[in-house]
């Protein structure tokens, strides 16, 4: 049996990473303090937090077919490749598409686009780069660098995603404020999509760098499909980007936002290349199955809870 080891699991991405470890078959067990959550059913969790000395201690006694890493911080990255890079054959470190340098390089620019340079790891993207960098040189060959998306799908405590669908399920017939579409696309992979990737990844021997992301869809569409799933049947109001900006609306996410909304100088943003995640097994599911399974999540947790995906730019 393969024996897997995540270095957290009991929040979204990383849970969901668990649970598809633990449906292939593999014996898993989740480093984590324990408090974002538990972990899933028929794992194990080894209580530990990795700010600490002595965090990796109970784990590092064990040989590793495979390591899930989705840290965030260099210094945590670099701590736990240290103590557990020795043990492990395969390695996997959660990245993020956040870490190119340009929102401009050209639709279907590859893994081979410039990223940052990580002078400040206080920065998400700069620390990801950072921790790639320290990941790569402890590793070698026996590292995957999976750069990720905009993940969403059930469970997205980001409301990002989940924003459009819920707030057009809210307004059934009423207006409902939008940005210009025209140019402006969106990319996401699914949460179930990615986790089932990562968790196949060590398997199949995967290493280097993949881009885990979706198809790019026009802006325009995916509000069109998110409003037949939601069975909206109002006006969309579309407001110009000036008109946005001089009333405080926001780009992309946080309070008085339009998420997904970005400048239109972001031509590259959401259009990133998926030919190696495709060529290496990753599957994509239509978008309209993200936006059936977020809207059923959402209406669970309450559509009304007021996330922070876009409060007061919906208006």
């Amino acid at each position: 049996m393969t024996t897997t080891l995540v270095l957290g699991g009991t929040a979204w991405l990383g849970r969901e990473i668990a649970a598809r470890l633990l449906a292939q078959g593999d014996r898993v067990t989740c480093l984590a303090r324990g408090e974002s959550g538990t972990v899933p059913d028929g794992a194990t969790l080894v209580r530990g937090d990795r700010s600490r000395p002595g965090a990796y201690d109970e784990v590092a006694r064990t040989d590793w077919d495979a390591v899930v890493d989705v840290s965030r911080d260099p210094s945590t990255v670099t701590g736990a490749v240290a103590a557990l890079g020795p043990r492990a054959a395969h390695w996997t470190f959660v990245s993020t598409t956040s870490v190119y340098a340009h929102d401009d390089d050209p639709p279907g620019a590859d893994e081979s686009a410039e990223t940052v340079e990580p002078t400040d790891v206080g920065d998400y993207a700069h620390a990801k780069v950072a921790a790639e960098r320290a990941a790569r040189t402890a590793l070698g060959d026996r590292l995957l660098v999976a750069r990720l998306g905009l993940v969403a799908g059930p469970g997205d405590p980001s409301d990002r995603f989940g924003y459009w669908v819920s707030r057009l399920a809210l307004a059934d017939d009423g207006p409902v404020l939008v940005p210009v579409a025209e140019e402006r696309h969106v990319q996401v992979v699914d949460v179930r999509d990615a986790a089932q990737w990562v968790a196949g990844a060590a398997r199949r021997g995967t290493t280097g760098t993949v881009n885990v992301v979706g198809h790019p869809v026009p802006l325009g569409d995916l509000l069109a499909e998110a409003a037949a799933v939601a069975g909206f049947h109002g006006e969309l109001v579309t407001a110009e980007d000036d008109r946005l900006a001089a009333n405080g609306v926001q780009h992309w996410a946080g309070p008085r936002s339009l998420p997904l909304w970005l400048p239109a100088s972001c031509t590259g943003f959401f259009r990133r290349g998926n030919d190696a995640f495709l060529a290496a097994g990753g599957t994509l599911r239509p978008v309209h199955d993200t936006l059936t399974g977020t809207l059923e999540d959402e209406r669970a947790r309450g559509l009304e809870r007021g996330g922070g995906g876009g409060g007061g730019g919906g208006g």
